[in-house]
């Protein structure tokens, strides 16, 4: 018996994290990070719903680490087979997981600083650098559209999936009973118009096809390259005539490079400001290396492979006292900064700087998780706390959607309708629950028997077979409070200590605000 387990982005968009045991085998394809509100990245501290000393080897789709993020975490818990992915991959990961390993000491390490004070225990990182240098040591890479066996009853073979540089869908047929079982796992899908990567592709005809669905309630406006650069010209000039800086909260690899591909454009032919351009993230300088590295294999480039990412203008910052020096910047520049949203690095010490400013404008490019920072302020809040502290929202927060690096839905069902048909069943994973019943839906629409479409809930297990249909054969109590995914009560805390902060100021008396407290207090009482 084969069966599917979902272990993660089954109603959310980060931890994917997929369990496939078989007759003979058992396997993983990818072992992400859990992002978003503070419960759901509780889930990363609890432990895996299977025996990571019993998984043989891993299929990873791309670099980001909603889908790598855990990799480190694996291995700590006993896991030592090989991971297998791109070449490309492979370099991204080389410094992106020893970040996110940093990343998880620096937090401890505060943590145990505030226990201490406390009187509490010290807690441990979820993984550590040797972790993370351990898990870079199983790598092993593979080209796309070649079979490999990674065991004696499992093929691979990759195929580009558009998202990112890397990035694959991974066909993999598991054979049970001298019957082969057909998958297609679709990774991230990245749009059909985007820079450096050719749209995504994959063979037809599957028992089952797990398909991400991201953004299957969006329908983005149709976009050239051109336009997209047109419309960042656009939001550029019009921030540049209020006076301010331009604060561009971006994930630091892709997203970042992209920006700098177009912005160099922008600048060589004069269509902006002779802006200087802040690209303030140790990461994605080292991606922007690796995509140098790739440069010659890239489509839609406007800029020579040799000076790509390379403009005078640029400032790529990777000191700490290098990203401070850009707090004395108060017009005129455009600064560039991960997390894309917002949750963490140095994005928040920008935002801190020019989010209160009038003048300034913070351009958000791409999709903001629900309960996160970027998702609050592009909300239209008044003011936001960041590292504790209450800050207004005066300066202009504009969007622009074309930088995402995800299909959006009609590109999700064209991309459906090409891989069918499919005789077992189409899983819709890595996706809200809303956007997972429009995709589903409308799939149906497109031929799909919509009671062959499945949307698994965490932990759930499927019973797989040539040519299916699946079976539901586990399901159960999710390892955390799924109410609490898009709005949890961190954020609920954080709101209300802004509204009694102003509620407080607006009160003229000192006499009222002390009767104002009182009513609190009784009602906690």
């Amino acid at each position: 018996m084969a069966t599917l387990k979902f272990c993660g982005a089954a109603g959310t968009v980060t931890g994917s994290c997929s369990h496939i045991h078989s007759e003979s085998s058992t396997f993983l394809v990818d072992c992400g990070l859990f992002q978003g509100n503070r419960t759901t990245q509780e889930l990363n501290l609890v432990p895996f719903p299977f025996d990571a000393t019993k998984v043989e080897f891993l299929v990873l789709t791309h670099a980001h680490i909603d889908h790598s993020g855990l990799l480190p975490k694996l291995t700590k818990a006993g896991f030592t087979g090989p991971i297998y992915t791109t070449p490309a991959t492979k370099d991204l990961l080389e410094f992106m997981l020893l970040d996110s390993a940093y990343i998880q000491e620096s937090n401890a390490e505060r943590q145990n600083k505030k226990n201490e004070r406390r009187g509490e225990p010290a807690v441990e990182p979820i993984y550590t650098i040797e972790d993370a240098k351990h898990v870079l040591k199983q790598i092993k890479t593979h080209e796309y559209e070649a079979w490999f066996e990674p065991s004696t009853d499992v093929r691979v073979r990759f195929w580009n999936a558009g998202h990112l540089l890397g990035s694959l869908s991974a066909e993999i047929q598991v054979t049970e009973n001298n019957k082969a079982i057909r998958l297609l796992f679709s990774g991230d899908l990245g749009p059909d118009e985007k820079a450096f990567h050719p749209e995504p592709d994959a063979p037809a005809g599957y028992d089952y096809i797990i398909c991400e669905s991201t953004y299957g309630n969006r329908d983005r406006e149709e976009y050239t390259l051109v336009q997209r650069r047109e419309a960042m010209k656009n939001e550029l000039n019009r921030a540049f005539k209020k006076g301010g800086n331009v604060v561009i909260p971006s994930f630091a690899v892709e997203r970042s490079q992209e920006l700098l591909h177009d912005i160099a454009v922008l600048l060589n032919s004069g269509e902006i400001p002779n802006a200087q351009v802040y690209l303030d993230s140790p990461m994605a300088s080292k991606a922007t290396e690796v995509f140098i590295k790739y440069a010659n294999t890239m489509e839609d480039i406007e800029i020579k492979p040799s000076e790509l990412f390379r403009h005078k203008n640029f400032h790529i910052v990777e000191s700490v006292q290098e990203s401070k020096s850009i707090n004395n910047v108060k017009s005129g520049a455009i600064i560039i900064s991960a997390s894309g949203m917002c949750t963490a690095g140095r994005i928040k010490h920008h935002l801190k700087n020019n989010i209160y400013r009038p003048e300034c404008t913070i351009l958000f490019v791409g999709y903001q998780s629900p309960g996160t920072l970027g998702q609050i302020i592009t909300s239209g809040v008044k003011a936001v706390r960041i590292h504790g502290k209450e800050y207004k929202v005066r300066a202009e927060i504009r969007r622009l959607g074309n930088y995402s690096a995800h299909a959006d839905q009609p590109e999700l069902l064209d991309w459906l309708v090409e891989r069918g048909p499919v005789t077992g069943g189409l899983f819709l994973n890595h996706g809200e629950d809303d956007g997972r019943t429009v995709l589903a839906d409308l799939a149906a629409k497109k031929g799909y028997d919509r009671t062959k479409i499945y949307l698994p809930q965490f932990d759930e297990s499927y019973e797989l077979v040539a040519g299916g249909p699946p079976t539901s054969i586990e399901r159960p109590e999710p390892r955390f409070d799924v109410t609490q995914i898009e709005r949890d009560w961190h954020n609920d805390y954080a709101a209300f200590m802004m509204n009694l902060s102003n509620k407080l100021q607006a009160t003229e008396t000192a006499h009222d605000r002390q009767a104002l407290i009182s009513r609190l207090s009784e009602a906690l009482n």
